[in-house]
């Protein structure tokens, strides 16, 4: 007598219950479409647009940020390093080079769910263009690590994998259609442990 009902109940909680947990994740799943890599650097050009996908319009929503206009930035993350190996707080980093083009670039690592890390306090977590030590071409070298490092040096937990984040504000380069010719920063891994 109750075997009818009680299928009707169980497959509405099935397809509303499946459909949740699906769309949830495909949100967390990308950004959106139309990324571009360079080296170690991934962007979505078109994600601070208009004409963004849906997906990515409901990934920034759920999110709950505000993104920059078309010529205001761009974000790059690298999630590994050049040699496409994931990035790990157990092993140290050398990010050098230029970036593109801009008035100010910010660099800081962030958790794989991009959530700010739990570094002790007062170690450095980000580092710009303002206060960057450079060579005296212009290029820079930092250290991301565990452990200090003298010159520029990024701070990381002692253990997790993480994910750097580079953005470009005021840069050309966000309105530029030529973004595959951009010149990134080297995302190399030089030990790991104490070797």
């Amino acid at each position: 007598m109750f075997r009818v009902p009680l299928l009707v109940a169980l497959s509405l909680v099935i397809a509303f219950g499946g459909g949740i947990l699906f769309t949830r994740y495909a949100l967390d799943a990308s950004a959106g479409f139309g990324a571009i890599r360079l080296g170690a650097w991934e962007a979505f050009p078109a994600l601070h647009t208009a004409d963004a996908d849906p997906y990515a319009k409901s990934h920034r929503a759920r999110a709950g940020r505000l993104l920059f206009g078309t010529a205001e930035g761009l974000e790059f993350t690298a999630s590994d390093d050049d040699a496409r190996t994931r990035l790990s707080a157990a092993c140290r980093y050398r990010i050098s080079g230029q970036t593109p083009p801009a008035r100010l670039w910010t660099l800081f690592p962030v958790a794989p769910d991009g959530k700010p890390l739990a570094v002790q306090e007062g170690r450095p977590t980000a580092i710009n263009s303002w206060v960057v030590l450079r060579d005296s071409d212009s290029s820079f070298s930092i250290t991301v690590s565990s452990d200090a490092a003298a010159g520029n040096w990024l701070a990381l937990p002692p253990s997790g994998d993480f994910k750097l984040v580079l953005t470009l504000l005021d840069t050309p380069a966000a309105g530029s259609s030529g973004l595959i010719d951009l010149s990134m920063p080297k995302v190399e891994k030089i030990g790991c442990g104490y070797a």
